[in-house]
């Protein structure tokens, strides 16, 4: 694989559980080309997991047979050149996603050109991509390529909306664990790709107290220090519904607490009775239209489970043509 060196895009950091620093262990384990693997790695995702996501969604879609209409359409030694190029505006996300689809379904060498990386916004007609290979393994790996990068971009830029009207506050947007069973680690990544930052990547690297946990422990401060006796290392929220519970998980020493379904009005009365011992978020009710006065709250975070259960994909195209 050749391609030029340019600068990663900012993630904007990584959450929990991300692959920077990945060992050699991790590059021997990897059928990946090394410069992708640490590409991958830079970006903060594991490039086994990634290559194991790519040979996923290639068999899903061969069903352990070959491309009929490809092969019966398209001499066995044919080259061509295709361009990833993005049909409508928006933020990218994937491109090297993208790039390990194709890697483990082309036979043959696989020259890559490329002219956008991850985070960046890009235009309606803007080249993204250029792949020269075998024209069958192109058309092969086309669609199981462009259903992650349409995704993935689809959300970096439904991210991007909300950094955007949450500009110049303190505020960040932040995902939730409501993403696409197996995808998670992608979507999280594409969400940092927007500018939003990460809530916990799984139910072990941090607690959420949430309504059925205080029912069952008998009271919210109750659940909250339970938590905090069995798990004294983990980072714990806290989801209150009144300013009561509130009070109470704040003297519990809770250091983040989620105001669920509060009013810009309730999480500003909030942000006066913390007064800073504790980090608040806010949940439910939220929409790009009131973003910016649930901001200016002085909440710090804006959890929004719409980026990754409810983006639309970002039109992106293939084309296909000869090889220069």
């Amino acid at each position: 694989m050749t391609s030029p060196d340019l600068p990663l895009a900012s993630s904007g950091g990584c959450g929990d559980g991300c692959a920077c620093g990945a060992d050699d262990e991790v590059y021997l384990e990897c059928g990946l080309d090394p410069a992708l693997a640490q590409l991958l790695a830079d970006a903060g995702l594991d490039p086994v997991e990634v290559e194991d996501i790519a040979n996923v969604a290639v068999q899903e879609d061969l069903a352990h047979g070959v491309d009929v209409t490809t092969v019966a359409t398209i001499p066995e030694d044919a080259v061509a050149t295709a361009d990833f190029t993005a049909r409508e505006a928006g933020v990218v996300a994937g491109l090297r996603v993208a790039e390990a689809v194709l890697s483990v379904v082309c036979e043959e060498e696989l020259e890559i050109e490329r002219h956008a990386e991850d985070g960046d916004r890009v235009e309606a007609g803007q080249k993204l991509l250029s792949v020269t290979t075998r024209t069958r393994d192109l058309l092969t790996a086309e669609r199981s390529a462009l259903n992650i990068l349409c995704r993935l971009s689809g959300i970096a830029t439904a991210t991007r909306a909300w950094a955007d009207v949450l500009e110049g506050t303190k505020a960040k947007v932040r995902d939730t664990r409501k993403t696409t069973p197996g995808l998670r680690s992608l979507e999280k990544y594409a969400v940092r790709c927007g500018g939003g930052v990460n809530h916990r990547m799984s139910l072990s690297d941090a607690a959420l107290v949430k309504d059925n946990h205080v029912v069952a422990a008998g009271g919210v401060a109750q659940a909250f220090q339970a938590v905090r006796a069995r798990f004294p290392e983990v980072p714990i929220e806290v989801e209150v519904d009144t300013l009561h519970q509130l009070r109470e998980v704040l003297d519990a020493g809770a250091d983040l607490i989620l105001l669920d379904n509060f009013t810009p009005a309730e999480c500003a009365e909030a942000v006066a009775i913390v007064q800073g011992r504790a980090a608040l978020e806010a949940s439910g009710r939220l929409g790009l239209d009131n973003a910016k006065a649930y901001a200016d709250t002085g909440v710090d975070y804006l959890a929004v489970g719409a980026l990754t259960h409810s983006s639309p994909i970002l039109d992106i195209g293939l084309d296909l043509r000869p090889a220069e």
